[in-house]
């Protein structure tokens, strides 16, 4: 038996990042390219758009650096705030894990339910 939690960050009730978002924000970093990072996280470039677009809006800060094509093409790159950001959400995730985790094992210790 295993505990499985979900974070998210909201600002006045909206979403702003999560899971899938950072996903996002890593196969960008991964891929140089907005548009086969959302290919690898099977999303359309339309919906990896609104993403970054709420996602730059809400947070007040941009996220992404994009060069538009031409001769040696585009390409999107994170900027040092999203590295930074990614960075603190990561750390927010694992410790928001281990604590869950903790307390799983303490309150089902014995696994008598």
């Amino acid at each position: 038996m295993e505990i499985k939690s979900k974070l998210w960050i909201e600002i006045d009730g909206k979403p702003v990042f999560g899971r899938g978002r950072r996903f996002l924000l890593e196969a960008i970093h991964k891929q140089g390219s907005i548009n086969q990072a959302a290919k690898e996280i099977n999303i359309s470039y339309r919906k990896a758009w609104g993403y970054i677009k709420a996602m730059e809006e809400r947070l007040g800060f941009k996220l992404i650096e994009r060069q538009t094509g031409g001769k040696n093409g585009g390409g999107a790159s994170l900027t040092e705030e999203a590295k930074k950001f990614l960075t603190k959400y990561e750390a927010l995730e694992m410790g928001i894990r281990e604590l869950v985790d903790e307390r799983f094992r303490k309150i089902f210790k014995d696994n008598g339910l």
